[in-house]
Formats: structure tokens, C-alpha cells, sequence
């Protein structure tokens, strides 16, 4: 049963702009897993995974119900790629199934979270 769903669009151009400005950005919105994948990229490719990343926590804290804050941290989500390149929720605060699809053009992301109840 679905217990949530959440979806975000981010314009790449914001994001290089935020990183451009705030160096410490990516840690505060990255993982130390996920901060090691970004830092294998370059180019426009690092922006598209960060923009991704960073939608996909914004996705998922508005289908848990709560968005960013004192209940649900950029912290507490962690999506890596599996071998196909298909994002896969490692760790999250939720007690069920999470699905995260990342989508991008050339300048923006797009992302959507269903939290489904049921064993993880």
C-alpha cells in the first residue's frame, strides 16, 4: 500500500550556482557514500548527480511528510547506483519500500518518490 509520494524539478543552473557559492553544500547535501560518486564526475555530469541527489531528498521528505528539516535530513537518505545505474535507496528513515526515479534534460532534474508500506 502507498504510503506516500513526492516529486521535485531542479534547474541545474541553481545547483552550479549553490556549489559556485557554497563549497560546503555538498557535504551538507551529500552523503559520505554518495559524496565519494560525485567526486568520480566532472562537468556537467557532477551538477546533474548532485542536482539529482539533492531533488531526490526533496522528493522523498514530501512523501515521508515532513520536507527538509528537524524530522528528515539530507543526511538520513542515501541513493547510490546500482551496476546498471539505477538509483537504489540504501539507507532511509522509513520503515517501508522507498522508490526514487531521477530523471534530466540538459537543464533540469526531475525526481519522484513513492514510499510504500511492506518489508524493505
Amino acid at each position: 500500500m502507498i504510503y506516500g509520494t513526492g516529486i521535485d524539478i531542479t534547474d541545474l543552473a541553481r545547483v552550479k550556482e549553490v556549489v559556485a557559492r557554497y563549497p560546503d553544500f555538498l557535504a551538507r547535501v551529500l552523503t559520505p557514500g554518495e559524496l565519494v560518486d560525485y567526486q568520480q564526475l566532472s562537468g556537467s555530469r557532477a551538477i546533474e548527480y548532485l542536482g539529482g541527489r539533492w531533488s531526490v531528498k526533496e522528493s522523498y521528505g514530501k512523501a515521508l511528510g515532513t520536507g527538509i528539516g528537524h524530522a528528515f535530513s539530507f543526511q538520513d537518505l542515501e541513493v547510490r547506483d546500482d551496476e546498471s545505474g539505477r538509483p537504489v535507496v540504501k539507507f532511509q528513515p522509513f520503515g517501508g519500500v522507498a522508490h526514487v526515479s531521477i530523471s534530466h534534460t540538459a537543464t533540469v532534474v526531475m525526481t519522484q518518490v513513492i514510499l510504500e508500506r511492506g518489508q524493505s
